[in-house]
């Protein structure tokens, strides 16, 4: 039987990246104690006041079709947070959509034609690569460089444009290096979109895990908001990621196109979420806060365990829920590394090369765990490294 084109460039590597962290979960649900530390879903519960307001709105009715580009109500709830934050944001610039990763995907389909190019620093997040190829665009890749803490330069990107590229994607804070953006670093990619009329694509999903530095909103850069699409979600910020809620803010005419395609692929995001997801942007959350500052504590503890190995070195984040550890000190590839600290102490984490080939060397840990578990399979990775470089320098000696 034939199949489209499109199933080709939806898979390949960004989709194989997943393999460890699928064969850890079963050896999880095998019985064995596996520490999970391979995916970016937090592990502290919705907030109760939060999943009290879905309830109560499923038991008030909210089971039938939504408004397609969300709810009034919460388009304006996030508005206002936007116009908090300088940026020049109303109800009309708002779609609601399952998750970032589906505003992400349908923002490209509207934006995106075959043969554009779209300038994406990497390493970058796996589903990038196959959400623009499936509009038949091209993912030109910026490297960053691991020995410079995976700082991003203008002057690369400036070096990258075409006459084909049609848009700079960006996300800060970064996954997987928990990097931030600087104030001077988006001006420069501002200006260069204006000169050269690109679109910028922000994924600011992380911007509510800032632990040292400033969030800077790419649509409230000067004269930006018309060829700037932010693409956010309650995912990370509120642990929702099994609520599929999230938003893209842009220029009216792109909600328009977007709330097209909606209408002939989600139908809306049903209405008990979005009142649930209304609440959970408008009430004060002391969780928040909190689990803000258990994922700081948790990368303190990661890097205090670490930093006397001496096989490995680390990129210490800004922000988010990662951190980079580089092993190339080990004699081993990032996905050999992986395997082998899977196979012998159970603790799964993604190669870096997953990302893009500027993180070979490196692995991704996620700090989703509580942090006694976390620094035993710190201790762990450790201890890995330390005996894969000591085998790599008896091996040396012999030959």
């Amino acid at each position: 039987m034939h199949y489209s084109r499109l199933t080709d460039r939806i898979a390949g590597e960004g989709a194989a990246a997943w393999d460890i962290h699928n064969r850890a979960l079963a050896r999880q649900a095998a019985g064995e104690d596996i520490t999970v530390l391979s995916v970016g879903d937090p592990d502290f519960d919705t907030p109760a006041p939060i999943i009290e307001s879905a309830v109560s709105s499923l038991r008030a009715g909210a089971t039938h079709y939504p408004d397609v580009q969300g709810k009034w109500a919460l388009r304006d709830v996030i508005a206002r947070r936007y116009q908090a934050r300088g940026v020049n944001a109303s109800p009309d610039n708002l779609i609601v959509m399952a998750g970032a990763q589906c505003g992400l995907y349908a923002a490209a389909q509207c934006l995106l034609d075959p043969g554009d190019e779209v300038i994406v620093p990497e390493p970058s997040y796996v589903t990038y690569e196959a959400v623009l190829q499936s509009t038949g665009a091209t993912m030109v890749r910026i490297p960053l460089s691991g020995d410079c803490g995976f700082r991003l330069d203008p002057a690369d990107i400036e070096a990258a444009i075409t006459p084909r590229t049609r848009a700079i994607m960006l996300n800060s804070p970064h996954n997987p290096t928990g990097q931030l953006i600087g104030a001077e670093q988006w001006a420069a990619v501002a200006a260069l979109c204006r000169r050269h009329d690109l679109w910028l694509l922000s994924d600011e999903v992380y911007a509510e895990l800032i632990f040292e530095g400033d969030h800077v909103c790419a649509a409230g850069l000067p004269d930006m908001a018309e060829r700037t699409v932010v693409v956010d979600s309650l995912s990370k910020s509120h642990a929702m990621t099994g609520w599929r809620l999230g938003w893209v803010l842009g220029p009216e005419a792109l909600i328009v196109h977007m709330s097209h395609l909606a209408l002939c692929m989600l139908y809306g995001c049903p209405d008990f979420i979005q009142d649930a997801a209304c609440d959970a942007l408008s009430q004060v959350l002391p969780q928040l806060d909190a689990m803000r500052d258990e994922y700081r504590a948790r990368r303190d503890a990661v890097c205090a365990t670490l930093a006397d190995c001496p096989a490995v070195e680390f990129v210490t984040p800004a922000a988010g829920m990662f951190l980079m550890v580089d092993v190339r000190a080990t004699g081993l590839s990032s996905q050999a590394f992986a395997d082998r600290l899977l196979d012998d102490e159970g603790v799964s984490v993604l190669s870096g090369e997953a990302f893009g080939p500027s993180a070979a060397g490196f692995v991704r840990l996620s700090l989703t765990v509580d942090e006694a578990r976390l620094t035993a399979a710190s201790q762990r990775l450790a201890k890995v490294a330390v005996a894969a470089q000591a085998e790599a320098a008896s091996l040396s000696t012999v030959q």
